[in-house]
């Protein structure tokens, strides 16, 4: 079953590229894994997943001590302050970095335990209430910030637009994504390549690769639906 859909997904990323005559292999697959019990993770990783996306740390660092090495690690979910420490170092890429201040906390402990955390920021690029990310306004103070930080290395950004049963609906809100990218780029505000973008999930994907996501996190297309989804 997930060597199908694991297939069929790869299948569809291939053409959402083609369509926007993009590379495919431009476009990394990251198999968010929340909700999935290890041995479901090793039958995925022997289907061909590559990268494991975790949302919650408590869930993650069992995963990680049973599995190791044999997948990357990605932490894509809301990121608190006081679990910093338990993230820096196990994961190659945190994709929500949603302030200077967290961005700090997380220079400050790679700092300490030797390592280069690099970190995506995340924007709130529908300025939803309640939502997690910085505001668009923001982004270039932000880069501008954490250029100073010496043991963080900023890969890009990071979005989750708006629910919608339709993926055209996210589509405005990627394409803002990649101009804020791009924007940021031409600047000069970024210390680094700051070319990824992490947006799609498993109802649009599609759409982001075209608009030109580098990361897509997908899980229930790939897993099928899970417990408190």
């Amino acid at each position: 079953m997930i060597s199908d859909n694991l297939h069929n997904v790869i299948e569809r990323m291939a053409h959402a590229a083609g369509r926007a005559g993009r590379n495919p292999e431009d476009v990394v697959l990251i198999a968010a894994s929340k909700g999935v019990g290890i041995d479901r993770l090793r039958e995925g990783l022997s289907a061909g997943i590559r990268v494991l996306g975790e949302s919650k740390v408590q869930e993650a660092m069992p995963k990680i001590q049973a599995i190791g090495k044999g997948a990357e690690w990605h932490f894509i979910g809301h990121l608190q302050g006081n679990k910093v420490k338990y993230v820096v170092g196990e994961f190659t890429l945190i994709h929500s970095a949603d302030s200077i201040e967290l961005s700090e906390a997380i220079n400050s402990r790679a700092e300490k335990t030797g390592v280069i955390q690099k970190i995506l920021i995340e924007v709130n690029v529908s300025g939803e209430k309640g939502k997690f990310g910085i505001m668009p306004e923001k982004v270039s103070a932000v880069t501008k910030a954490i250029s100073a930080f010496h043991n963080v290395s900023l890969r890009g950004f990071m979005t989750i637009p708006p629910y919608s049963d339709n993926p055209e609906d996210a589509r405005p809100y990627f394409r803002m994504l990649r101009e804020i990218r791009d924007n940021v780029r031409n600047s000069g505000t970024c210390y680094g390549d700051c070319r990824e973008l992490s947006m799609g999930m498993s109802g649009d994907f599609e759409v982001a690769i075209e608009e030109g996501a580098t990361m897509v996190r997908i899980g229930t297309a790939i897993f099928g639906a899970r417990k408190g989804r």
